[in-house]
């Protein structure tokens, strides 16, 4: 199945939203960074597109007819070559808001696992390499952390999509404009439902809180472990 939509907006400028909202209009399994992240398929696959592999897209996208977010986003000058009839999305929003954002979620949540499980724990080494590869290095040089690189980054990918991409392909898209001009794009009706939101910053930061409590209770488990031992040894 070829993709028929490329959402080409950054991640935390909607994403979750389209993704559902694309679901609702019939584009069943949306792609978004969410499928990465369940899947050791997917996982290997871009894992092995970030250490610069060739990709295949086929196999990446089998069973998906659109994609939203990271690592799509990160590529979409080579997937609007490779499917040239699927039309693209680019979900955005101000450059501050984006920073605001993304800076307090996807930007940190690499970072929740302490060093040496990004090190040692291959899951987690993996997970990280992946979104190096494909997001963080290839669309930021690795200086994510930095507000005013991060938010110039965000601007310059915003302009080059507008500027190389045709108008008639092309659908500039703020979540807040709901249903009408999504489904006017895509040639849909509009659903007798509201437009869904999704995958808010409260959440997400909830998320890195439940990574950083768990391994600060795997801490204390281990240093309680090893001072038992020594315990057991010394007495």
């Amino acid at each position: 199945m070829a993709l028929q939509v490329i959402g080409a907006g950054f991640g935390r400028t909607g994403t979750a939203s389209l993704k559902a909202a694309l679901e609702i209009l019939g584009y069943n399994n949306t792609h978004h960074m969410f499928e990465v992240m369940d899947s050791k398929a997917q996982m290997k696959l871009w894992h092995d597109v970030g250490k610069g592999k060739d990709p295949d897209w086929d196999a990446i996208y089998d069973g998906f007819p659109a994609a939203v977010d990271f690592p799509t986003a990160a590529y979409w000058r080579e997937l609007t070559e490779y499917y040239p009839d699927a039309k693209v999305i680019l979900t955005v929003r101000s450059a501050d808001s984006w920073w605001k954002s993304a800076s307090s979620t996807i930007i940190p949540i690499g970072r929740a696992p302490p060093l040496w499980a990004r090190k040692l724990i291959p899951p987690i080494r993996q997970n990280v390499e992946m979104t190096n590869g494909t997001v963080w290095d290839r669309m930021f040089d690795g200086r994510q952390f930095e507000e005013d690189h991060a938010k110039r980054a965000f601007e310059k990918h915003n302009a080059a999509v507008q500027a190389e991409l045709p108008a008639e392909r092309l659908l500039v898209f703020e979540v807040k404009q709901g249903w009408e001009p999504l489904c006017e794009f895509l040639g849909k009706p509009i659903p007798d439902e509201p437009f869904p939101h999704a995958n808010d910053t409260a959440e997400f930061q909830k998320t890195i809180r439940n990574i950083k409590s768990g391994f600060a209770i795997f801490h204390i488990l281990v240093i309680a472990a090893i001072a038992a031992g020594l315990w057991a040894l010394l007495t």
